[in-house]
């Protein structure tokens, strides 16, 4: 499929990541081929947790529907019931891929928004290792759906840092793993 949008992704890892391990993934988030990105990158069971506008598209509401968590960003409750149905994924074994921004930011070029504090609590919660991952410059091939500013092809850069082990934390660290993370992410991105 890479070869036929003449995209291609180079992964860099810090550590190599147990294929049996369950994580939560943490990542930027500037397009929609940074979906893509997580399918191939993906080892084992894994689920996403994402906008429920994403049900009415016509292609990826399909499969979105089956094995992924909707929320709406503007509901506490959905937000509640969301991260309730993703620890009970984490429990089976699924890997949560989770964009803590929680949208593509509309600022082009994009910047790293602000962090929600779900995913963080959900970690120390769960005693799940969470992986931050930096998606270089996606944005600089598709922003968002390459409507605006187009497509092209060329090298997706995505930078997946060590997984961050959670074990030792209690829910009064989520928010200094926050910043732990955004620091992170935000030190790879160009």
């Amino acid at each position: 499929m890479q070869f036929i949008f003449r995209r291609f992704f180079r992964y860099q890892y810090e550590e190599k990541l147990d294929p049996k391990q369950t994580y939560i993934y943490c990542a930027n988030h500037t397009s929609n081929l940074d979906i893509m990105i997580f399918c191939i990158m993906g080892h084992g069971k894994f689920h996403f947790m994402g906008k429920d506008e994403l049900l009415n598209n016509p292609v990826l509401g399909i499969f979105f529907k089956t094995i992924d968590i909707s929320v709406n960003r503007d509901s506490k409750i959905s937000a509640f019931k969301a991260f309730k149905k993703a620890g009970e994924n984490l429990e089976k074994g699924m890997s949560l891929i989770i964009f803590p921004e929680g949208k593509i930011d509309d600022h082009y070029p994009p910047k790293l928004g602000e962090f929600k504090n779900g995913p963080f609590r959900l970690a120390i919660d769960k005693n799940i290792p969470l992986v931050p991952v930096s998606i270089v410059n996606v944005w600089k091939i598709n922003w968002d759906d390459g409507a605006k500013y187009g497509s092209k092809p060329g090298i997706c850069d995505i930078y997946v840092h060590k997984p961050i082990k959670t074990l030792t934390l209690v829910d009064v660290d989520s928010d200094i793993l926050k910043e732990k993370v955004y620091s992170l992410i935000d030190s790879k991105l160009i």
